[in-house]
C-alpha cells in the first residue's frame, strides 16, 4: 500500500506544479492514496477556494487537509460542510463548519483514516491537541476501524509535532507534520512501526521566504514602508512530501520515502 502526503501548496506556482507532477507521481510510484495540505492554495498563499480543491482532486488527490489558514478564504466555511474530502483541524473550538477526521474508502476495499491536528504553541487558538489524539485513537484503531491511519500534524514547534508522532506509535501508519513549509531529514520508521517527519516541507517556491515574495519579505523585517501585503513568491515550484510504503497485514510502515521534486530543491535527495 503507497501513501503519499505533500506538504503545504503555496500559492500559484505550487498549484501549477502539484497539477502538473502528481499524475505522472502517481503512476511512477504506484501510490494507492494521497493527500495533500491545501490551506495556503488560494492566489493570496493563504487559504483554499472551492476551484482549488477541485484542482487537486482532478490531478489526483484523495483528501486534502489544512491549518491555521483554512478559513482565510470566506467560501470555505460554506462548502467544507459538503466536501467531506477536505479537512480542517479536528481540534478547532466546537462548533466549527466540516470535519478534522474520516474514513475513506479505496478500491480494493481498504480503509484509510486521516485526521488533521493542530498544535497548539504559537498557533491560531484552538482545544487541546492530545485530548483530542486520545479521543481519536480510541474510536479509529489500526486494523478495526481502519486498515491505514494517517496523521497531518499542523504545527509551529518540533517538539509538540515529535510527542504526537510518539503519541501514535503503533497505533497510526504515519505521523506527518506541516506548516512550516521546509522539508526536514528525520524520516524514519520508529520502533514501533509508525513512519515519521518532523515536517513535509511546501509545495511552492522555494526561492522565497517560507513561499512568500523574498524581496516583500526583507522589506517587512527591515521594517521598510515601501513593503506591502505578502503575497506569493511566483517561480518554479518544488513538490515536497513523503512516500510510505505500508503493510496490508499491519497497516503500518515497511519503507519510507522523501518526495522532492523540481524547482532549486530538485536532486537534493
Amino acid at each position: 500500500m503507497n501513501i503519499l502526503i505533500l506538504g503545504d501548496i503555496v500559492g500559484p506556482s505550487g498549484r501549477e506544479a502539484l497539477t502538473k507532477k502528481l499524475p505522472n507521481l502517481i503512476k511512477k510510484k504506484k501510490l494507492d492514496f494521497v493527500i495533500v495540505n491545501g490551506e495556503n492554495a488560494a492566489d493570496t498563499g493563504v487559504g483554499i477556494t472551492k476551484k482549488n480543491t477541485e484542482e487537486f482532486f482532478k490531478a489526483g488527490a484523495d483528501v486534502i487537509t489544512s491549518g491555521n489558514h483554512i478559513w482565510d478564504e470566506k467560501e470555505t466555511m460554506e462548502f467544507i460542510t459538503s466536501e467531506k474530502r477536505l479537512l480542517r483541524p479536528e481540534n478547532l473550538f466546537k462548533g466549527s463548519p466540516g470535519a478534522g477526521t474520516g474514513i475513506f474508502n479505496l478500491k480494493n476495499n481498504k480503509k484509510v483514516a486521516v485526521i488533521n491536528l493542530m498544535g497548539n504553541i504559537f498557533m491560531k487558538k484552538c482545544d487541546d491537541v492530545f485530548e483530542s489524539a486520545k479521543k481519536f485513537i480510541q474510536t479509529v484503531r489500526l486494523k478495526k476501524e481502519a486498515d491505514f491511519i494517517v496523521v497531518d500534524m499542523h504545527g509551529e514547534i518540533t517538539s509538540e509535532k515529535m510527542a504526537i508522532g510518539h503519541f501514535f506509535n503503533g497505533k497510526a501508519t504515519m505521523v506527518v507534520g506541516t506548516h512550516t513549509h521546509v522539508p526536514t531529514l528525520d524520516y524514519i520508521i520508529m520502533d514501533k512501526g509508525t513512519a515519521y517527519q518532523t515536517d513535509t516541507g511546501m509545495c511552492g517556491d522555494y526561492d522565497s521566504v517560507i513561499g512568500m515574495n523574498k524581496d516583500n519579505s526583507l522589506k517587512k523585517f527591515l521594517k521598510d514602508p515601501s513593503s506591502s501585503k505578502h503575497h506569493p513568491a511566483l517561480g518554479e515550484a518544488t513538490i515536497s512530501g513523503l512516500m510510505v510504503k505500508a503493510d496490508y497485514e499491519t497497516g503500518l510502515a515497511k519503507k519510507v520515502e522523501p518526495v522532492i521534486i523540481g524547482g532549486i530543491l530538485d536532486g537534493i535527495i
